[in-house]
Order: structure tokens, then C-alpha cells, then sequence
């Protein structure tokens, strides 16, 4: 199987809630489409310090993370990050990788979202069993 691509939206969740109290505009959300490499092996949604810079997301910690390539590096972590796929939405936390480093989806908010990996066309869906809502499993 190669690598996996899909097109997520990335909100700005604090911004998203200032909408909802009618302190700012709806034009004023911060909120980007991002080409993410769909990711099992990582755990948490990733993005890189241009989205970072363009979304502002506030930051609520800081985490080591160990990359593809073995090195450690403390990460920025931002909350709360909207991402929306299709029918789907779901907010988390994401770590913010060094630079330009490639955006990850990572397996969290892939179980959260309730998508999957169809190896045929290689591409990521939502849940067949589930097509008009996700389901999110308690046991």
C-alpha cells in the first residue's frame, strides 16, 4: 500500500467558539484545507509551524516527540483544533512540528472521526457501517 493523502480542513477552535457567542464574524474564523499524510503509526494529529503561524492556535504545553527519523524534539502543543473530513468533525490537541515538516493525521483523531483506509483505491473514507455520522466506540 503507498501513502495515503486526504484534504482536512483545520479550524480554528477558539475562533470557532467566538463565532457561536457572536463576538466575531464567521469570516473571521481562522480555518485552512491541508493535504495530511494519513498517518496509523503516529498517535496525535501534527501539523508544522507555517499552519501554526497562519492558524494561531493558542498553546497549552509543550511535548518531546520522537520523529520518523529517530530524533527527539520538543513540540509546541495547540488545542483546541477543529478538523473536519466529509460528513465528519471532531477537536484535539495537535503537536506542532519543526518548520515546513509534513502534516500528520494520526490515529486518535482517525478513531475519533470514524474513517478508514481503503487499500483498494487508497484513499481515506468514512466508515461504511456508519455513513451518516460517526460512531465513537466506549469499550
Amino acid at each position: 500500500m503507498g501513502l495515503i493523502y486526504a484534504d482536512i480542513e483545520l479550524i480554528n477552535g477558539d475562533d470557532l467558539a467566538l463565532s457561536r457567542k457572536f463576538i466575531i464574524g464567521e469570516e473571521e474564523v481562522k480555518r485552512m484545507h491541508v493535504n495530511m499524510l494519513v498517518d496509523t503509526g503516529s498517535y496525535m494529529l501534527a501539523i508544522n509551524e507555517n499552519i501554526q503561524e497562519q492558524l494561531q492556535f493558542p498553546v497549552v504545553d509543550k511535548r518531546k516527540a520522537q520523529l520518523a527519523n529517530g530524533h527527539i524534539v520538543e513540540c509546541d502543543v495547540v488545542a483546541p483544533v477543529e478538523l473536519r473530513f466529509k460528513n465528519r468533525a471532531t477537536t484535539c490537541r495537535a503537536l506542532v512540528l519543526p518548520a515546513d515538516c509534513e502534516p500528520l493525521l494520526g490515529a486518535i483523531p482517525l478513531e475519533d472521526l470514524d474513517v478508514l483506509i481503503h487499500p483498494l483505491r487508497q484513499e481515506l473514507i468514512v466508515n461504511p457501517d456508519h455513513p451518516y455520522f460517526a460512531v465513537t466506540k466506549l469499550k
